[in-house]
């Protein structure tokens, strides 16, 4: 991840208090809130090679259908009249079988079609991740953090975001607020930027940045704690949201929407893992892709936001969609 590549595995852990113990560790959690915590001996900065990657033929899946998915917008849109929730995330998980490549040239090949600034490879025993995220979750550097929540969505040839766009940015802004104010000294949190756009292959994306300056002593169990999952990809109120995402969606997201990245004592990159392909020990290809559901959202536009999203990383993967 941003050139940083770590060797020799040393151990793999689910309790955060080992990342307070100053060493270099790799971080992989699932939305529902599982970690994997991988300690690395060495970490240097170097250009990252692999084989070439051979695309794949079969078809992709999705736990969701057009007309499923259309369903779940309007039964938020619902929920959102009755006052339960004000937005939420709504996802679909893609998969394909029989990939016996490595996700290192998957990963190689993402970063020379897709470049993201989040872009990382993971490969553990029992999981392995290519991601090309754009967002950041966490970034931190003393006491200092910040994150980026990105809401708001369109092609490059688009001209201003929507109404819908900037509100729901908004909302995010003010759940990562209250989600660090948590952790941070009162005061301390700031707004740098709101609702600055973005370019990225294909892509436009409209992003805040939210800063603060964590109270001394705060473990990095307790800012996972306050933070996790990533508001942008769960919804305000995150607990109202999860309750309507555990409803709708058929099974769990796994390390999609999750945090992915590194900590090394007081300085870490964490990125949302989404535009995010992975691998764990059944050998099924997975990658995952959402929208985000206001009162004003047109769920068929929800849907082809959805597709939008997953279009450019799945022509580099390869493979048919059902």
């Amino acid at each position: 991840m941003g050139g940083k590549h770590a060797t020799k595995l040393v151990e793999i852990s689910k309790d955060p208090a080992v990342l307070d113990d100053g060493n270099f560790w790799a971080i992989s959690t699932t939305f529902e809130g599982g970690f994997t915590f991988a300690r690395f001996d060495k970490v240097v900065d170097e250009e990252f090679t692999a084989p070439s990657w051979t695309p794949i033929e079969s078809r992709w899946r999705s736990t969701l259908n057009r007309l499923e998915y259309i369903e779940y917008v309007k039964s938020a849109q619902q929920e959102i009249s009755e006052g339960l929730i004000y937005q939420v995330n709504a996802c679909r998980i893609l998969s394909t079988g029989g990939v016996v490549q490595g996700l290192n040239s998957l990963f190689k090949e993402l970063l020379r079609a897709n470049p993201a600034p989040f872009a990382s490879y993971l490969k553990l025993p029992t999981l392995e991740i290519a991601s090309a995220s754009p967002e950041l979750f966490i970034s931190r550097l003393g006491n200092r953090v910040k994150s980026s929540p990105i809401k708001g969505t369109q092609t490059l040839n688009e001209e201003g975001f929507s109404q819908k766009d900037q509100a729901e940015n908004i909302m995010i802004v003010d759940l990562m607020r209250n989600d660090l104010g948590q952790i941070c000294s009162p005061g301390s949190i700031e707004v740098e930027h709101l609702l600055r756009s973005e370019d990225h292959p294909g892509i436009r994306h409209l992003v805040s940045d939210v800063v603060g300056d964590l109270k001394p002593g705060t473990s990095w169990a307790q800012i996972l704690e306050a933070l996790l999952p990533p508001g942008s990809v769960s919804g305000a109120p995150k607990h109202s949201a999860l309750k309507s995402i555990s409803k709708h969606e058929k099974g769990a997201r796994g390390p999609y929407c999750g945090a992915l990245g590194w900590i090394q004592g007081d300085s870490s990159v964490l990125s949302v893992a989404i535009r995010t392909f992975w691998k764990e020990t059944d050998n099924v290809l997975r990658f995952g892709t959402g929208a985000g559901i206001t009162w004003q959202s047109d769920a068929n536009s929800e849907w082809e936001e959805t597709e939008l999203k997953a279009m450019k990383l799945l022509s580099i993967a390869g493979g048919e969609l059902s």
